[in-house]
Order: structure tokens, then sequence, then C-alpha cells
């Protein structure tokens, strides 16, 4: 199963709508999916290497535009949309306390969010639910999205071809590791205080 995916994210590197799908699932990861656009990045970029800054920049554009989906959820549909996202991820209970230093600090933590495995979307939610300033959100979503898509493009863009190889040739391994990773986000945020 775990070769199969990767067989069918290495093909759709080069189909001609893999744009496409990369900034649908960089688009919706900031506001309600689960699955960092990372695990379609990474294959994308080493099936194509040419195209890194392309990929790099797709998943900017779709993760800032989805980041203002999130926190237009926030800020409209809260009750609605926005709880129960944010108790799926385990800060619904804490919510109240903590959104009184959000906006002290709302820019660090759409920085912070905006690069590490910590679920974006509970970020971008917040930001809108406490009203962090539209500018100040979108430009830190920019510098965080940016700087984490275009260093892993560069990463597999230098060192591409000794990447795949050793993904290719170890794929069980990758793939744990990425799970760990993952729930270890997931673990993280639960530890995190959040008030």
């Amino acid at each position: 199963m775990i070769r199969s995916l990767y067989d069918w994210t290495m093909n759709l590197a080069s189909h001609r709508h893999a744009g496409l799908a990369l900034f649908f699932i960089a688009l919706i990861e900031s506001s309600v999916f689960p699955i960092p656009p990372d695990i379609l990045l990474i294959p994308m970029i080493i099936a194509a290497p040419t195209k890194a800054w392309r990929y790099a920049l797709i998943c900017l554009v779709g993760s800032v535009l989805g980041g203002m989906i999130g926190y237009g959820i926030g800020f409209f549909l809260f009750e609605t949309v926005g709880r129960p996202v944010l108790e799926l991820y385990g800060y619904g209970a804490k919510f109240d306390q903590f959104r009184d230093y959000y906006n002290e600090w709302g820019a660090w933590a759409v920085l912070i969010a905006g690069i590490t495995p910590f679920p974006y979307k509970v970020i971008t939610i917040l930001s809108g639910v406490t009203a962090l300033d539209p500018l100040v959100f979108t430009l830190a979503s920019i510098a965080a999205r940016g700087l984490r898509f275009f260093v892993i493009a560069a990463l597999i863009w230098k060192f591409g071809p000794a990447i795949r190889d050793f993904i290719e040739k170890r794929l069980g391994l990758v793939f744990t590791i990425f799970i760990v990773v993952l729930v270890g986000g997931f673990a993280a945020i639960k530890l995190i205080p959040h008030g």
C-alpha cells in the first residue's frame, strides 16, 4: 500500500494537473484538512526537480489563501465550524482562557505554526476568532509558509537524487518516520499548556 501511494504521488508529479492538486491540498490543509502539503510537495520535487521553486510557490499561495479561509472560519463561523475543528485538535475546552493572550503573541504563533508540524489550521482559525490584525496575520503567514516550503524545495533540489534513492530503498522506514513525526505533532498539541 505504501509503495503504491508513493508511486501514485511520483506519477502525479508528471501529470499536467500536478500543480492544481498541490494547490488544492495546500489550500484545504490551512483551514480544515489534517494532512500537510509536504507529503505531496516532497515527492513532486523529487520527481521533477526543475519545478522545485514553482511547486514551493504553489504551496505558498495555496497555503496563505487557505489560511485566509481559516481566518474567515474563525471570524464568521466560529461556533458552527471553527469550534468543532479546534475541539478536534484539543483546543476547544481552554479556548476562552487562551484567546485573551492570543493577540499579544498572535504574529509569533502564526510564524511558529507556519514553519513547524503544528496544525496550521488551528492558528488560522484562532487568528480569525480573536480578530488578529489581518495584515499581521497575512504577512506572518507569507513569511512562515514561504520559509517552510522554499527551504524544503531548496534541500530537495540540492540533494534530490540522493534523497530519492534513500526514500525508494527505505520507503517503509521513511513512511514510519513521517507517521511518528505526524503523531508526535498531535501529541505535542495535547501536552502544550493551552491557558
